[in-house]
C-alpha cells in the first residue's frame, strides 16, 4: 500500500513559527505592573508556567497556587481581573511584535513559501490569541499575511486547550483532508500530544524554553527549519507510513 501525499503543513505559533515566548514574559510582567500587583515572573517560573496552555489559564493557575490569599475575591471579580490582565499583556505583546522586538524563526518562511509553490496548503493551529497571530504575521510577511491559510484555528475557535486535539481536529475538517494527508509543526510537549492525539505525524523544533521537554513521539527533532525543506519533509512523512516489515 503507498504512502498518502503530503498536501498540508500545520503551524504551531508561539514557539514554533517565531520564538515569541520572551517578548510574552515580558507583557505578562507588564501587565502585572499595570494593574498594581507585585507578580513578577521569571524565566524560570514562566518556563513552568507554559506547560499551562493559553494566557488566562497560565494567570488563573499562577493565582490559585502563588497567591491563595487573593482568592477571597468572588468569582467574578477574579474572572474580570484575569481577563483585565490579559487585555493589558496582549496589548504590550503587540507593541512589542510591532516594534520589531520578535521575528519568525529560521527558515520558516522558506518553507513556506516553497509548500505554496508546490499547491500545498498552510493552516494555523494555536492556543493564541487571533490579535497575537495577525500582529506576528503582519509584521512578517504584510497586509495580505491570511492570503498565504487555508484555515487557522486559535484560542477563539478552540476553547479547549492543548494538549487536547481540538484545534488540530477542527484544521483537519476545514482542510477536508485525513491526518495522513498532513504534518504538523510544534515546539512543546503539549502541541505534540495535542497533534498526535490527532492522528498528525509532528515536527519539533525546540526552543530553550521547551527542549527539556519529552519528544519521543516526534516524526523528527530538529534545531529549527534553516536546513529542512519540503523534500526531506515528504520523505520523513512517507517513511512514518511506511509499515515495518518483520520476518519470520
Amino acid at each position: 500500500m503507498s504512502a498518502t501525499t503530503l498536501q498540508a503543513l500545520i503551524f504551531d505559533v508561539d514557539g514554533t513559527l517565531a520564538d515569541t515566548e520572551s517578548a510574552h514574559l515580558a507583557a505578562f510582567n507588564h501587565a502585572f505592573a499595570e494593574m498594581g500587583l507585585d507578580w513578577v515572573w521569571d524565566e524560570a517560573l514562566y518556563t513552568e508556567l507554559l506547560d499551562i496552555s493559553g494566557g488566562k489559564e497560565r494567570i488563573l493557575h499562577y493565582w490559585k497556587t502563588s497567591c491563595p490569599e487573593l482568592l477571597e475575591v468572588g468569582a467574578m471579580a477574579q474572572s474580570d481581573t484575569v481577563n483585565r490582565l490579559h487585555e493589558l499583556k496582549t496589548a504590550a505583546y503587540e507593541a512589542a511584535v510591532n516594534g520589531g522586538a520578535v521575528s519568525l524563526r529560521p527558515g520558516v518562511l522558506r518553507l513556506m513559501d516553497e509548500a505554496l509553490a508546490q499547491g500545498m496548503q498552510l493552516a494555523i493551529a494555536t492556543t493564541t490569541s487571533p490579535v497575537n497571530i495577525a500582529a506576528l504575521m503582519r509584521q512578517a510577511i504584510g497586509a495580505d499575511w491570511r492570503l498565504n491559510f487555508t484555515a487557522i484555528g486559535d484560542a477563539s475557535t478552540a476553547p479547549i486547550k492543548k494538549p487536547h486535539p481540538q484545534v488540530y481536529l477542527q484544521m483537519l475538517d476545514a482542510l477536508q483532508l485525513k491526518p495522513d494527508a498532513c504534518l504538523a509543526l510544534e515546539d512543546s510537549s503539549n502541541g505534540l500530544r495535542a497533534a498526535t492525539a490527532a492522528g498528525l505525524a509532528t515536527l519539533i523544533t525546540p526552543t530553550h524554553f521547551t527542549a527539556h521537554h519529552n519528544f519521543a513521539a516526534a516524526l523528527r527533532v530538529v534545531p529549527d527549519l534553516s536546513q529542512v525543506n519540503l523534500a526531506q519533509l515528504r520523505r520523513w512523512h512517507a517513511e512514518k507510513q511506511t509499515p515495518v516489515k518483520v520476518h519470520p
